[in-house]
């Protein structure tokens, strides 16, 4: 699998996905500092929220192969400026979170990440499982097993499906 780092506001459901990612029950836990999983490495909010910790995300984004930015369909506004993404020299990945909130707006968060330069974009529910296969198939790599194939369908052709910008 390619490693990923999350990035976004508190509560915008870093940690949350990460364990939804993982196959792990569900917990709040408010990260403290940066944590290093296998494939995931999951950042504090406060890090995308103030300028001068910033500076360690860029830092720690060299560790991982994709940056995922994060935004709560819920958000009131978007903490990502309009193509922000070109800076990085990782894949920028977008993902909405809690799309199942009755007081989010999904396609408004999802149009934020695109102008901030994210392709492709993931809408995710951590809880209901919604989305998460669909991460989990873009970080895949040659001959990685997801949990829901056999060893033999690991070597099997697999049928690509893009997105309106020819990527994945």
């Amino acid at each position: 699998m390619k490693k990923i780092i999350l990035m976004g506001r508190s509560e915008c459901g870093k940690t949350t996905l990460t364990q939804a990612l993982k196959g792990d029950v569900i917990s709040y836990h408010k990260t403290q500092y940066i944590n290093h999983y296998d494939v995931v490495i999951d950042t504090p909010g406060e890090y995308a929220e103030t300028s001068t910790l910033a500076r360690a995300l860029a830092l720690y984004a060299y560790e991982a192969d994709v940056v995922g930015l994060l935004l709560n369909a819920a958000e009131p506004y978007s903490l990502y400026p309009p193509c922000c993404a070109s800076a990085c020299n990782r894949p920028v990945i977008g993902i909405v979170t809690q799309i199942d909130r009755e007081d989010g707006n999904p396609d408004r968060a999802h149009q934020w990440l695109e102008m901030a330069g994210c392709r492709p974009v993931f809408r995710v529910s951590s809880y209901t499982g919604e989305g998460i296969w669909q991460v989990l198939n873009y970080l895949r790599e040659p001959g990685d097993v997801l949990p829901w194939e056999s060893e033999e369908d690991a070597d099997r052709p697999r049928t690509v499906i893009s997105d309106k910008y020819g990527k994945v």
